[in-house]
């Protein structure tokens, strides 16, 4: 007899009071196992996270310090950052990859079953085609990308710091007696005094009130920006430093190529999960005397089979947005600030460079030999924090309301 394929992806837990991912929102809420839910998906990812940081480090290292005439190597860049900052160094900015990815995994998983609720609505089977599954990721990885942005450009910074030795520069105060404006508009800004004069000289011919056009400039923070050099990346890496020095727009720098991103990463997630997943049925009802007629008559595959197909997903979508993941982490390493930015729209900068597909998807043609650097460190990482992260949430969800 032939069955009924439904493509429902679901983590197949079976419960006392019949809880499962297919329980409505009222039904959740009143046996107060939301709650219960939230607590074991935060401590997974945390523990997701922690387990599998030191491999995000090093790739962020990889992609940034490489170039087209420097190869970089795992093992280079870990003496560099156990020389420069000791073990701790391999975790810098992990309380903001926790808190990120706390907040994006959560959306993620929360828009897939929204839109998967919707797909199936009105069916008697009660499941989605892995089409939609992959639609449905691709919108909810688009989601994560605009909560998980601003943490992500403050841990990778803090990454990068963490492979710089600790210098600690003058403000501007202190070094070139600016008034305290433009201190606190352009923090940690170093002027270039060399350019400063030259364009003094530039304007020594015109006709001007003033004697000294050097002090006249500094009283104008976008004349200072235009002719200071900004500060290393490292001494710009909190959340407070960032919106000071470069506006509230950098926290979503390179927003395309995170968007981009992210909706493949989710959308080839969720179709592959889906997949090894109905293969794994497939597989389980061969082996079963009589053969059912649905797949609610089967029995559910085991938290370590869940896992083990999350990693696997896990690591081929790292694999398949590995390219825009190099771009962005760029980019973000990259100090603009505010003033030079309001300074190019002004003078009308030119579009963005490289061609047509490069500028829709946010990748810089400086970037072209580049995009696979630190790509198996990614799929490492990847396939072991998704395997790691439902494995526990699975694990910690069983004991928790068993108890």
């Amino acid at each position: 007899m032939e069955i009924n394929k439904p493509g429902k992806l679901e983590f197949p837990i079976t419960i006392e009071n019949g809880f499962s991912f297919g329980v409505d929102m009222d039904e959740l809420l009143r046996n107060k196992i939301f709650a219960i839910h939230a607590v074991a998906g935060s401590a997974a990812v945390a523990l997701g996270t922690s387990v599998t940081y030191p491999f995000d480090t090093l790739k962020v290292l990889i992609q940034v310090g490489s170039s087209t005439k420097q190869k970089l190597l795992a093992a280079d860049v870990t003496y560099r950052v156990l020389f420069s900052s000791g073990v701790s160094g391999l975790y810098n900015g992990v309380g903001y990859s926790t808190l990120g990815r706390t907040l994006g995994i959560g959306t993620r998983f929360g828009v897939y079953e929204m839109l998967t609720a919707f797909y199936k609505d009105g069916r008697r089977d009660d499941y989605v085609y892995v089409s939609e599954a992959l639609t449905a990721g691709f919108a909810a990885g688009a989601t994560e990308c605009l909560v998980t942005s601003p943490f992500e450009i403050a841990k990778i910074r803090s990454q990068v710091a963490s492979a710089s030795r600790t210098t600690n520069f003058p403000s501007i105060a202190e070094k070139n007696a600016v008034p305290p404006l433009a201190s606190r508009i352009l923090p940690r800004y170093s002027l270039d005094m060399i350019t400063m004069s030259n364009s003094v000289e530039l304007l020594s011919n015109l006709n001007t009130r003033r004697v000294n056009l050097v002090e006249a400039f500094k009283q104008y923070p976008w004349m200072m920006t235009g002719s200071g050099k900004s500060p290393p990346v490292e001494s710009v890496k909190t959340l407070r430093d960032i919106v000071s020095l470069e506006g509230w727009a950098a926290l979503w720098r390179g927003l395309r190529a995170g968007i981009v991103r992210d909706s493949i990463f989710g959308a080839t997630f969720f179709s592959t999960w889906q997949i090894l997943q109905l293969e794994l049925r497939d597989w389980k009802i061969s082996r079963m005397n009589p053969l059912p007629r649905y797949y609610s008559e089967v029995p559910p595959l085991s938290p370590l089979a869940i896992s083990l197909t999350a990693g696997i997903a896990g690591a081929i979508a790292a694999a398949t947005s590995h390219a825009f993941d190099a771009t962005r982490t760029r980019s973000q390493c990259y100090v603009l600030p505010k003033y030079v930015s309001m300074e190019r729209r002004f003078l009308k900068w030119p579009r963005r460079p490289g061609k047509r597909f490069e500028r829709l998807t946010g990748i810089h043609p400086s970037d072209r030999n580049l995009l696979l650097k630190g790509i198996w460190l990614r799929m490492a990482r990847c396939g072991v924090a998704s395997s790691v992260i439902v494995g526990s949430y699975l694990f910690a969800v069983q004991h928790l309301l068993s108890s």
